[in-house]
């Protein structure tokens, strides 16, 4: 049931993204093809498209937590036990709490401070700007809780224990073998 929330919660995030890219689109092109063509521009298009683009990331980011996304390596976690395996990750949970708590604490506070401030073109809050920060903060610290829930409570088997996929993994390329009787110029069987 979980599970099925927070997917669906993340296909309205990726839904969320696809809308403010194609705002930020049209603002940016928008501006650019009315400064060029008609001397004048969209006065609120560069302050929103920027502000898009932190909601763009921050949401983007959040749905990176959810899918174990991020880079990582894997270089030490593959040549420890499933019980060192284990250590290593809750240590590396914590820790990304406790950057996700510096993060969440810094972004309210900012956002409480720029609370009445307004935005030079828009008018519009410069709490808005910030809440991206705590948006993320509060879904990936969830996120980042029930994956450590997960992991002590025995419900991640062995063999998923390692999360980083290096890039190797990732390609997938057609099974071709390059010989003396191929090279540049000659045609491949």
């Amino acid at each position: 049931m979980l599970t099925v929330l927070i997917d669906r919660c993340a296909r309205w995030i990726h839904v969320l993204i696809a809308l403010a890219l194609a705002a930020m689109l049209l603002l940016v092109f928008g501006n650019v093809v009315l400064r060029y063509a008609f001397n004048s521009g969209i006065s609120v298009s560069e302050e929103l498209s920027r502000w898009l683009f932190v909601w763009i990331t921050f949401l983007g980011a959040i749905v990176a937590v959810k899918e174990h996304g991020h880079l990582g390596t894997d270089m030490l976690l593959s040549k420890l036990p499933p019980i060192g395996r284990r250590i290593c990750l809750v240590a590396s949970h914590g820790l990304m709490l406790f950057c996700t708590w510096l993060l969440f604490s810094g972004a309210l506070a900012q956002a409480r401070i720029n609370w009445d401030v307004e935005a030079p073109v828009t008018g519009a809050s410069v709490a808005i700007f910030y809440a991206s920060g705590v948006v993320f903060a509060v879904a990936s610290g969830l996120l980042l809780l029930l994956d450590l829930w997960r992991l002590l409570s025995g419900q991640v088997p062995d063999d998923q224990l390692v999360q980083a996929i290096g890039s190797e993994e990732l390609v997938v390329t057609p099974d071709f073998h390059l010989d003396r009787a191929t090279g540049p110029g000659k045609d491949m069987p």
